[in-house]
């Protein structure tokens, strides 16, 4: 027997086994490759083969969220035959620094209940279930979970004195304002553009006045508030109209203006910890006793007599309504219209904004019910509508993150969310909203949206409750020209062909999968 058929021979009898890696920002002695290194070594010494990589780097191990190497390999470990029997590990800190501890035994159980091992290389003891392995990794994983605690910590008394310094701490700049990059001496060593960080630990970030064009624009929007008496609103639709657009490159919104009129930095003020994230679990808005602030750390741009008398105007404004007051105005405003929309509420001055009713009260037409106004039309659908409106760029992420998953690339057209995959073709999403027939059975209108060609649409066919997808269609577009194509509960052979009830089909065309041809 030669040398490659005793190779051969070799590998034939080595376990195949799939390698996790992890790389968090804060931790940089573990890098991928020092972990790669370490896991083939065991793999070799123990006749395994590594068949596939899972990566995740530069990523935190508080959270599943943006860790797509794991989410990779949770769901390969769900197909009906997954290419290994291992999952080799580093250690345990690398599978992740879960706050929870149980929620590392969560992922590591959907992979034992497969069949499937999660080896820890680096670690003195084996994962093989016995009693002593059991209380050491509850252990390890206790002092993961301590560990990103003890470093929140640090990380947040450092991020502090960094501000009481007068330094910038993360985030936008904002309209009107830009980064400069200082060194540890205070010297000036340039302004740092959009989405550019600074490479040097040491450096530090304040904040500058931008163009003179930007600080005129932010000048006017406090004349038309406080001299003209001009909502939020109003300022938008006006810039708008004259083509300035916001630092972010968009058209203006309430919000945007909003954030220009009660802002500290735009005084000069270094405000910090308005809101906290700690350990990735749950946003938190935190009371102004807890913020950190220094005043006066940079050059204002808005005289602090202007600001101030903007908050006044806009904390006077902010005084919280009771239900029955609100129902008060909406009831006025009928009373004075004779009918009620959401232009209607926005436009009437001194009425709470229709986004309030719909934050309140969940939606507008609930807030109509509870005053007794009944539209001449059922609108039902138009608040169907706008949430659907809102989840069409979530089911878009969402596709383009299984897409990668399979091992493909999409880019996403900003202005039509238009899907191109692999450079090769595109993909349109729709979503049809499912209406309920007089006799209780379910039906879907799905409509094309033909002026963008793409070579295959996606249909997302919504639930009774119109909240999540109860199943996809794939339309090629040499098969439907049509417009708009009716779809029932049953819909026979033809539709059903197409019929999905998860993206997988697309996903592995992505991967380069043939696709079953049509019936």
């Amino acid at each position: 027997m030669n040398e490659d058929a005793i190779a051969k021979h070799g590998q034939a009898h080595e376990l195949p086994v799939a390698q996790y890696v992890r790389m968090s920002t804060e931790h940089q002695r573990y890098s991928t490759e020092n972990q790669s290194a370490a896991i083939s070594d065991y793999a070799k010494r123990h006749g395994m083969r590594i068949v596939k990589t899972y990566e995740d780097a530069g990523k935190s191990g508080l959270n599943l969220k943006g860790r797509n190497g794991l989410q990779a390999l949770l769901h390969d470990v769900r197909a009906p035959s997954p290419s290994f029997s291992a999952v080799l590990v580093y250690d345990v800190s690398r599978w992740g620094r879960f706050p929870d501890p149980d929620e590392a035994a969560v992922y590591e159980h959907a992979c034992k209940s497969r069949g499937i091992r999660v080896i820890y290389c680096a670690e003195p003891f084996n994962n093989d279930g016995s009693l002593p392995s059991t209380v050491f990794i509850g252990i390890k994983r206790s002092m993961a979970a301590e560990y990103s605690r003890e470093l929140s910590v640090k990380v947040f008394a450092g991020a502090c004195n960094i501000v009481q310094h007068g330094y910038r701490q993360g985030g936008a700049p904002g309209f009107g304002l830009r980064r400069q990059l200082v060194d540890e001496a205070g010297a000036v060593k340039g302004l740092l553009s959009r989405g550019e960080k600074k490479s040097i630990h040491t450096d530090r970030v304040i904040l500058v006045p931008g163009p003179s064009e930007e600080l005129d624009v932010v000048s006017r929007i406090y004349r038309m508030f406080l001299d003209d008496g001009s909502p939020e609103r109003v300022i938008a639709s006006a810039l708008n109209r004259e083509g300035i657009l916001s630092d972010a490159g968009k058209p203006w919104t309430r919000g945007t203006i909003h954030q220009i009129l009660t802002n500290e930095k735009y005084v000069g003020n270094n405000v910090y910890n308005r809101t906290s994230f700690k350990l990735k679990i749950k946003h938190v808005r935190n009371p102004p006793d807890s913020w950190v602030r220094c005043n006066g750390a940079f050059s204002g741009i808005v005289p602090v007599e202007q600001f101030l008398r903007a908050r006044a105007i806009i904390d006077a404004r902010a005084i919280h309504l009771e239900d029955e007051h609100l129902l008060a105005a909406l009831r006025a405003t009928l009373e004075k219209h004779g009918a009620l929309s959401g232009i209607v509420i926005d436009e009437e001055e001194g009425t709470p904004s229709s986004s309030v009713y719909r934050s309140r009260f969940g939606s507008l037409l609930r807030a109509y019910s509870l005053i007794g106004y009944q539209p001449r039309r059922d609108y039902a659908y138009l608040e169907i509508n706008r949430a659907l409106r809102k989840k069409h760029p979530v089911l878009i992420s969402e596709m383009a993150s299984s897409i990668a998953e399979w091992g493909g690339w999409t880019k996403i057209d900003a202005a039509t969310d238009l899907l191109t995959v692999n450079d090769e073709f595109t993909t349109s999403l729709v979503i049809a909203r499912c209406q309920q027939t007089a006799h209780g059975s379910n039906r879907w209108r799905i409509r094309f949206d033909t002026s963008l060609h793409p070579d295959i649409t996606v249909v997302a066919r919504m639930g009774p409750d119109n909240c999540v997808p109860q199943d996809y269609y794939v339309f090629p577009a040499l098969d439907f020209a049509a417009e708009a194509v009716p779809a029932s509960e049953d819909n026979g052979f033809s539709l059903d062909a197409y019929r999905l009830d998860s993206l997988d089909l697309l996903y592995q065309f992505a991967g380069r999968t043939p696709v079953p041809e049509t019936p």
